[in-house]
Parts: C-alpha cells; sequence; structure tokens
C-alpha cells in the first residue's frame, strides 16, 4: 500500500509526464534545427566574409563553405604560402562572382600596425559574415603555473583579444547597413569546468559570453551574433582523427552552415555535439569535473612523454 497521499502521487504522475513531454519536444526542436530547418541565404548578408585562422581545420572549411555559396572571402591567416594555397584552392572552382583576397596577420602580435593592415583592407568592404576562428589551446593539458608568460599572453590574445578587435572593426559597416552575421568559434571547454585547461576555458567562456550579450544588443537590428561550441573536431589544433563523435572539419561546416545566421546566440551545430553537452548539463558537476580531470591527466601523461622524447633527441 502506498504511503504517498493520492493527491501528491497524481502531482508526482503529471510532473513525470509533463517531463517526458518536454524532453521529446526538445528533441524533436534539436532535430529540426540539426537536420531539417533550411540555412540562411548568407550571401544576402552582404559580399564579403573574412575568416581568421582560415588556412587550416574549421576555418578554411568554412571559407569554403562560404564560397560555395556565393560569397567573396577573405582569408587571414599568418603564413602567406598557405593563404596563397587556399586563396587558388578556391578559385579552381570558378565559383561564379567570388574573388578572393588575403592578409597576412599573426594574432598572437596582434598590435596595432597588424590592426592596421587588416583593417585597411577589411574595412572598405561590403562583410556580411565575420567567423573569428583564429584561436590556440595548450599544447597539452598543464596545470596553470606551468605555462609560460608567452603561452599565457598568446592564449589571450588570439581567443579573446583578436575576437574582440575584429568584431570592433567590423561591425560599424554592418550596423550602418542593418544587417550581418558574426560567427565565433569557442569549444566546448568553455561551457564546463575544464581542469588543466583553465586558462583556455576561460578565454573561450568570454567568447560565449561576449557573443550572448552582443546578439542580445544587435539581433533586433539585423545582425545575428552566434557562438559555435565544438566538441572534438578532427584538426591539427585538436590533434585528433576522424570518428564517430569527431568530425572533419568540412564535416562540422556542413552542420554549421545550417546554423549562421539563425537566432541561437549558442550552438553546438554537430549532432553528437550537442547531445554530449546535453548529457553533460544533467549530470552532478562533480561527476563532470572528475571525468573531465582524469580525461586531461591522461593526455597531460601522454603529452608530457612525448615532449622528453622530443627533448632528448
Amino acid at each position: 500500500m502506498s504511503m504517498v497521499p493520492a493527491e501528491v502521487e497524481q502531482g508526482l504522475i503529471l510532473i513525470g509526464g509533463l517531463s517526458v513531454v518536454s524532453f521529446a519536444f526538445k528533441a524533436l526542436i534539436a532535430i529540426y534545427k540539426a537536420f531539417l530547418r533550411p540555412g540562411k541565404n548568407v550571401a544576402k548578408f552582404g559580399k564579403w566574409a573574412v575568416v581568421t585562422g582560415a588556412t587550416d581545420g574549421i576555418g578554411k572549411a568554412y571559407a569554403m563553405a562560404l564560397a560555395k555559396k556565393g560569397m567573396s572571402i577573405v582569408l587571414i591567416s599568418r603564413t602567406e604560402s598557405k593563404l596563397a594555397a587556399v586563396k587558388k584552392e578556391i578559385e579552381d572552382r570558378k565559383y561564379s562572382g567570388v574573388e578572393v583576397k588575403y592578409v597576412v596577420c599573426d594574432y598572437s602580435q596582434f598590435n596595432t600596425k597588424a590592426q592596421d593592415s587588416v583593417a585597411a583592407v577589411v574595412k572598405p568592404l561590403n562583410v556580411g559574415v565575420l567567423i573569428n576562428n583564429v584561436g590556440v589551446s595548450y599544447p597539452f593539458p598543464k596545470y596553470f603555473h606551468e605555462l609560460t608568460d608567452e603561452q599565457t599572453l598568446q592564449l589571450m590574445e588570439m581567443n579573446v583579444n583578436s575576437t574582440t578587435i575584429m568584431t570592433k572593426m567590423l561591425i560599424d559597416g554592418m550596423v550602418e547597413r542593418k544587417k550581418g552575421i558574426i560567427l565565433n568559434l569557442a569549444s566546448a571547454a568553455g561551457t564546463i569546468t575544464s581542469p588543466l585547461l583553465a586558462e583556455y576555458s576561460a578565454a573561450k567562456g568570454y567568447v560565449e559570453k561576449f557573443s550572448r550579450g552582443l546578439h542580445a544588443e544587435y539581433s533586433s537590428r539585423g545582425i545575428f551574433v552566434q557562438c559555435q561550441v565544438p566538441f572534438y573536431v578532427a584538426t591539427k589544433l585538436a590533434k585528433r582523427r576522424k570518428s564517430f563523435d569527431c568530425p572533419t572539419p568540412d564535416e562540422y561546416a556542413v552542420m554549421g552552415m545550417r546554423w549562421i545566421g539563425q537566432n541561437d546566440s549558442v550552438c553546438s551545430p554537430f549532432w553528437f555535439h550537442s547531445l554530449q553537452g546535453y548529457v553533460m548539463d544533467i549530470l552532478p558537476a562533480s561527476f563532470v569535473v572528475g571525468v573531465t580531470m582524469n580525461m586531461h591527466m591522461g593526455i597531460r601523461k601522454r603529452g608530457m612523454k612525448k615532449e622528453a622524447a622530443m627533448k632528448s633527441e
């Protein structure tokens, strides 16, 4: 015989039923957004797209995807030979009306001179899309005191300052034209407590909050600011191979294009990453921290071993 009053028992059943309905509704919305919602016509926001960190990984994949949609591209990265190669790769595809420019810029040294050099190229253009992709992480997970002073400064310069300054550089033109898209690439590390990646996590957390705030400020003015939060993608930065939960940059960009310009200030476009994020949100925080710490300690051990072997050669 139940010791719970009938009214309470009925209330618990009702709450449970509503929870199931709520979960099912959220799941359907997630499926629609990830697989069925049509992407925006990004070309209508302006002729040009500016992509930082555009010679490898997600940045290059987005440059290719935007060119395919008919946008002219400004590629920005630090190595001119790679920039020239990506420029040629886009031009060889002979997309109608698509132009390609590039700017050599080392965002770890994004001083006034470097900013002026970039601004001279991009500010006169009708920029409809800005992809703030450039960034850097630790060589492998480390305690904060183990980072060099140079690494500490570069993490802030490349992840925080580059995103902030590039956004400030181009948002005036978007406000004037009353349209634009700003896409900031963050990381799952910025959405959870990430021991042994503390500064990187904090930097990416800044990118998320910055994006949320700007989207709230400007979406009513036709400017959509979005932070995309990937987990592992098979890039040089991640040092991971393609797998079920780790898409190639091209695979990521294909799904990411469905989200660009949508009214979602923060998202994880790759469906499995979105599922991972949901699970981590509902698990106890202490459990997630413990699992993350153990995983990072394992990666740290392998990284230290590899570093020691390289020094001994």
